[in-house]
């Protein structure tokens, strides 16, 4: 007889190290975004553990039911552009209010899984404009990395250095060295301790949601539209380009379902990944397409790992100086940033207009309560309409007068 499809013994190591790769990746490469963006929000310190502890328990436990379902390495994720985007509001709406633009945004989700002509609409979104407005979200951020360095100079140049460095060898753990590497010189100079009101283990702190209008257009669409055009879309291009045949309406329902569920407790958005499923989908992550599956579910498991003990891994970031945090921040967000801005120039018949959504997201214009991502939006489709429908008069055209030619006598 043969060893059932999961028993260990049957697995070839690499699907472990693929998913504790990618898990590594996923979560310490951004968790100091989502604390970040729970700070922001007015998060307490044990809302924000509630937020990734949810968020991870909606990754691993969404993520293991469709690999098993479908057969196919499923590899979720949380919405990195989602936290940026969070993380950058400034219009003190109150977690609460926040909590209810996360259950607004997985609401549009959904339906954009359920019906067809949301699904095919939103794939119409152009590109270029939604990623202007991914880049003008994170450029901040970027730019903060160089704001904070003044602040802690000898520690912004040794993670930079370990950063240009670790993404020319090894671009995958570039940010888990400059996490190790913070901590280390942080450690060495007796400057990391975890707050008190964390806890050991992660912890589930339900909020009730409050809709308000402002937060559903400044917060709750913009995290949708970010994360379908920059999460789900592409990552169900990995998994095609890896050989499966995703249903996407299905796909894109169970994220949502799973954002809905996690959203009361502080989860943003949970969705599919692209870059850590990329580890995970390939030969590299087992040789056998067909069994590949296996490390979608493994990597599930780790991440409910995660959420067991959040609450100590948050802490940390929690009780980090906002400069240092700002840094790794920062360093998370360039190649990021680098995407955004190279989608974003890449049509020239759309790059004028993804400029101005670039320059009025990036500005942090507020007006009437409303944030500056929902008014980037605004920017872009008007000058996108404004070159489509009006056409300039066509001018008459002057022929040259041809000069007689001249005969020879």
């Amino acid at each position: 007889m043969t060893a059932p499809a999961f028993s260990a013994r049957a697995l070839p190591p690499s699907v472990f190290s693929s998913a504790a790769v990618a898990t590594v990746v996923g979560f310490g490469g951004t968790v100091a975004l989502v604390v970040q963006a729970g700070q922001a929000l007015g998060a307490a310190p044990v809302q924000i553990v509630s937020m990734v502890t949810a968020l991870c328990l909606g990754i691993g436990l969404t993520g293991m039911g469709l690999s098993l379902a479908l057969k196919t390495p499923v590899v979720l994720a949380w919405s990195t552009p989602g936290a940026a985007l969070l993380a950058a509001s400034a219009l003190g709406l109150g977690w609460a209010n926040a909590v209810g633009a996360f259950v607004v945004a997985a609401v549009l989700m959904i339906l954009t899984g359920l019906l067809p002509v949301l699904g095919r609409l939103a794939q119409r979104i152009p590109p270029a404009i939604a990623s202007a407005m991914l880049a003008g979200v994170l450029l901040p951020f970027v730019l903060r990395l160089f704001k904070a360095a003044p602040e802690a100079l000898t520690l912004a140049v040794a993670l930079l250095g370990v950063f240009l460095v670790m993404r020319r060898l090894w671009p995958a753990w570039a940010l888990p060295a400059v996490l190790a590497a913070a901590f280390t010189i942080l450690a060495l100079t007796g400057r990391v301790e975890l707050p008190a009101s964390t806890g050991l283990f992660g912890t589930l702190a339900p909020v009730t949601p409050t809709f308000d209008w402002k937060a559903a257009i400044s917060l709750g669409l913009p995290l949708f539209l970010v994360t379908l055009a920059s999460q789900n879309l592409p990552g169900l291009v990995v998994l095609k380009a890896a050989g499966y045949a995703p249903p996407a309406d299905r796909l894109i329902l169970a994220t949502g379902l799973a954002s809905l569920a996690a959203a009361p407790f502080g989860a943003h958005g949970v969705n599919l990944a692209a870059i850590t499923a990329a580890l995970c989908t390939g030969p590299d992550a087992h040789p056998d397409a067909d069994r590949r599956w296996v490390v979608g579910v493994i990597y599930g498991v780790f991440y409910l790992a995660v959420a067991l003990f959040a609450a100590p891994l948050v802490g940390l970031f929690i009780a980090m100086p906002s400069a240092i945090l700002a840094i790794i921040t920062g360093l998370a967000l360039v190649a990021p940033l680098s995407g955004a801005l190279e989608t974003m120039l890449s049509d020239r018949g759309e790059r004028e207009a993804a400029v101005l959504t670039f320059a009025a997201t990036g500005s942090g214009l507020a007006l009437f309560g409303v944030g500056s991502a929902f008014w980037g939006l605004i920017v872009g489709f008007a000058a996108l309409m404004a070159k489509r429908w009006i056409r300039p008069k066509a001018r008459p055209s002057v022929h040259p007068v041809r000069p007689i030619a001249r005969t020879r006598s």
